[in-house]
């Protein structure tokens, strides 16, 4: 049987850089992508950011395309 594991690192950045990421807002926009990966079963491995940009670092199932 193969072994899969395809890891993705994505780089979101809000528009101009502007410094629009507070802790409050980025917490939300963080908890929502967590849900929305909940949902589709995707493994986030390493989610943060700054105030201007998120990185997340996340996994997908062999099933799944990119």
């Amino acid at each position: 049987m193969s072994h899969v594991k395809v890891m993705i690192h994505a780089v979101w950045g809000t528009k101009n850089r502007t410094h629009f990421l507070t802790k409050e807002i980025r917490s939300l926009v963080i908890d929502h992508i967590r849900q929305n990966a909940r949902d589709k079963q995707i493994f986030i491995d390493r989610l943060n950011g700054h105030t201007e940009h998120l990185h997340c670092l996340f996994g997908l199932n062999a099933d799944m395309t990119l």
